[in-house]
């Protein structure tokens, strides 16, 4: 009997409709499109404005999408998870709530949350779920509201960030395409440098630290970029040596679009083709969950059966690692 393993079958994404360019940010605070531009490689940023709509709103489109274009019947899947940094709110499941609004009755669901690696980490368990024979169907989600935990006045998080979705479904496969290795790692002693500190149960929410903006999420910047560029890039040249890969037997790399200098030198350090680079962070910025299933959705037409496709993510806690899979079908238009 075939070893069962896990591959993505389809995929779906959802952005908001209002976009934050460069130049509209100017009027917001000190800053400019030049000096955004070449530090960060962003152009512009999706935000969901609507009142009241948050993190299950994205979730719920992005899957509706992948439903309709997979022809999937959502009473099918047994299991969603929701990757995300901004839940919904405490304690209720955002997952949950988005399994409900979909109709995926039959469906048990969590979130979890690894920052910027939670749809990384993500794709490990949906396929260890999966491999294990006992699920079928399964929906995993990346999704964040960023602009709810954004300063707007604060010039180091506010041009990074944006909102939006992404969905993949995993099904098992018998041709030895899908997840075929991973390497994943965390150091919680990087927390204090890439978090939003108040709101958690070590520092409640007062009156005070609203005022003075403790809700809102803050990052060292130079100690988070030389840790991201480091660790992401040393999780993929593990990958890739763990499986006897070369930058030509690779077909893409799909990174955590957090900034381009991040990206580029990932890609650097395997010595791979800029053309074999994912990438859309000048039209979404960072995502942070969603930024791996968006640049899927995005390049699906061009992505092949028995693609290689290596993963790499780094978030805050800290958290990173690499993910390699081969892809499972062609798209048909």
């Amino acid at each position: 009997m075939s070893k069962i393993s896990a591959a993505i079958t389809a995929v779906g994404a959802y952005v908001p409709e209002y976009v934050l360019t460069n130049q509209i940010l100017e009027t917001m605070v000190d800053t400019n499109d030049e000096w955004i531009t070449s530090r960060t490689g962003i152009k512009e940023r999706r935000i969901l404005k609507d009142e009241g709509k948050g993190t299950s709103y994205l979730a719920v489109k992005a899957a509706q999408n992948l439903i309709d274009k997979k022809g999937i019947d959502p009473k099918d899947i047994e299991l969603i998870i929701v990757a995300t940094a901004t839940p919904d709110m405490k304690a209720a499941s955002t997952a949950a709530f988005t399994a409900s609004n979909i109709g995926a009755v039959n469906a048990f669901s969590f979130d979890m949350d690894a920052a910027c690696s939670s749809f990384l980490f993500g794709m490990s368990v949906a396929s260890s779920y999966i491999e294990s024979g006992r699920y079928k169907n399964v929906l995993l989600i990346g999704a964040d509201k960023m602009s709810s935990i954004i300063n707007y006045k604060d010039r180091a998080t506010c041009i990074i960030f944006g909102d939006g979705a992404g969905a993949v479904l995993f099904e098992p496969n018998e041709e030895n395409l899908g997840l075929q290795d991973e390497y994943l790692r965390s150091d919680g002693t990087g927390r204090e440098f890439l978090q939003a500190t108040y709101g958690g149960s070590s520092f409640p929410l007062t009156p005070e630290s609203m005022e003075e903006g403790g809700q809102y999420a803050f990052q060292e910047g130079r100690t988070v970029f030389k840790n991201a560029v480091f660790n992401m890039a040393d999780a993929t040249v593990k990958i890739l040596e763990r499986n006897n890969l070369t930058k030509d037997n690779v077909s893409w790399l799909a990174a955590h679009q957090a900034n381009k200098r991040i990206i580029d030198a990932t890609a650097q350090r395997i010595e791979l083709e800029e053309e074999k680079v994912m990438m859309n962070i000048e039209k979404y910025g960072n995502t942070t969950s969603a930024t791996l299933p968006l640049l899927l959705n995005d390049y699906e037409s061009k992505l092949k059966k028995g693609d290689n496709i290596i993963f790499a993510a780094f978030g805050g806690g800290f958290n990173w690692g690499s993910i390699y899979l081969k892809w499972a079908y062609n798209k048909v238009n």
